[in-house]
């Protein structure tokens, strides 16, 4: 009995740790459609002050690198936090942020 709790515990097991390298990812679209829009560069000084503004209010000592557009005036951010760490973040016109 005690081999029977032991395999069925292995193979139950086994198919979790399967699935854990592959991560199931649900989503509205919303991001994907973003994602697939063409952006061009812009200078930074071109971003809207409510864009600037709420990256300065919640990444607080963040710069700001590299700024792009699409033709929705979606804006994509390349952003260096006070860490020392990149990431890219993306917002609407209004300083919005548009979640991934």
């Amino acid at each position: 009995m005690k081999k029977l709790v032991f395999a069925t515990a292995l193979a139950i097991g086994s198919l979790t740790i399967g699935t854990a390298a592959t991560p199931i990812i649900f989503h509205d679209g919303i991001m994907e459609d973003i994602m697939s829009q063409d952006f061009k560069e812009i200078a930074v000084s071109d971003v809207p002050t409510a864009v600037t503004d709420t990256l300065q209010k919640d990444y607080a000592g963040a710069t700001l690198n590299k700024a792009y557009v699409n033709e929705e005036d979606n804006y994509k951010l390349e952003v260096t936090l006070q860490d020392g760490t990149a990431i890219e973040l993306y917002a609407d016109a209004q300083g919005n942020w548009i979640e991934m």
